[in-house]
């Protein structure tokens, strides 16, 4: 007999407590001169996952079935526990909370059983498959949660679509896309949390992959950091795309453990992993052999004579190799022989 799960006590919106009106309300600074702004000292902002994830919100996006939600489970297991995110980033041990809106319990279940590989689920992380949009609502029931937490690390709010709520009657498309980011935005700062909004990006591709997020500019431009992940080409499984205002601009190539269910780190630049075989091939060889011309590269390698200058020549053209007037061929970040006459 399947016994019923009670409704979890979690996430609940609540009345705020009546406060007696000539109580006197918290003060916050928010104008300086500059002599006082220069003085004045701050924390250092608080990193879910250092170099990567920050307080502040952080909108997740990706194109459907690529990854996004089982990389959201990870980093929450990872946090909530104190082990490394993507296999290689250390970090701070903190409550999670992950709201899974679109899935069910036996799946989160599963999926947890499948990255947690035998080790006891962490007490930390807080899971959810049901919560009033953000208006109507969700802003009390995480701030609940925050509250009855208060060395919190992560929400990861997977999908943002899901909690955005209606806009406002007349409001343009941009600002009801501003204004929703904003209402988490405002949890964020207020309980310095990094909040991750687990979003989509759009069917047609683009050179800049901010563009690439579903919806408005004002969605990427009410978040503190857009995260983007891709599929990846050559010897990657995906590639994520960072930029915000605390974190430095920087891509990652990452590897999909299909027995785990866990996204990895790859050593390198993401260059390396994206490339195709032969091209990667050939990289790896002009690293170990600057100056190697394609008749020495085919011997040492096996790579076909035309099949080698061809491959290098548009390597070339790509940037990804460089070339010498005599021929040559160096990796990109090492000079030539012209550069070092």
């Amino acid at each position: 007999m399947t016994v019923p799960h009670p409704a979890s006590p979690h996430l609940h919106a609540v009345p705020p407590p009546n406060v007696p009106q000539d109580a006197p309300k918290p003060r916050i600074q928010t104008a300086w001169t500059a002599a006082e702004l220069m003085a004045a000292e701050f924390p250092e902002p608080r990193w879910a996952v250092p170099g990567i994830i920050c307080e502040g919100v952080n909108l997740l996006a990706g194109p459907p079935k690529v990854g996004k939600s089982w990389m959201s489970l990870g980093l929450g297991l990872s946090v909530a526990a104190g082990e490394n995110a993507f296999d290689t980033q250390p970090v701070e041990r903190g409550p999670v909370l992950y709201l899974a809106l679109e899935d069910t319990p036996r799946r989160l279940q599963s999926r947890m059983g499948k990255l947690l590989g035998g080790r006891p689920a962490p007490k930390e992380l807080t899971l959810a498959t049901q919560c009033p949009p953000l208006p109507q609502g969700g802003t009390e029931a995480i701030a609940n949660w925050l509250d009855r937490n208060p060395d919190a690390r992560m929400v990861v709010i997977d999908v943002f679509a899901k909690m955005r709520g209606p806009s406002l009657p007349g409001a343009s498309a941009y600002d009801a896309d501003y204004a929703a980011v904003g209402r988490a935005k405002r949890l964020a700062d207020h309980y310095g949390v990094a909040v991750v909004l687990v979003h989509h990006v759009r069917k047609a591709g683009s050179d800049d992959f901010l563009t690439e997020v579903s919806g408005t500019n004002g969605l990427a431009g009410a978040a503190d950091a857009t995260l983007v992940l891709k599929r990846g080409r050559g010897q990657a499984d995906g590639v994520l795309h960072v930029t915000g205002r605390d974190v430095d601009e920087a891509e990652y190539a990452l590897s999909f453990q299909a027995a785990s269910g866990a996204w990895c780190l790859l050593d390198g630049p993401v260059a390396e992993h994206t490339i195709g075989d032969t091209r990667a091939t050939i990289l790896r060889y002009v690293k170990a052999h600057p100056g190697v011309r394609p008749k020495d590269l085919s011997e040492a390698t096996g790579i076909e004579i035309s099949l080698a200058r061809k491959t290098c020549a548009r390597m070339a053209d790509d940037c990804q190799l460089r070339r010498d007037a005599a021929g040559a061929y160096y990796a990109p970040e090492a000079g030539t022989a012209e550069d070092r006459a």
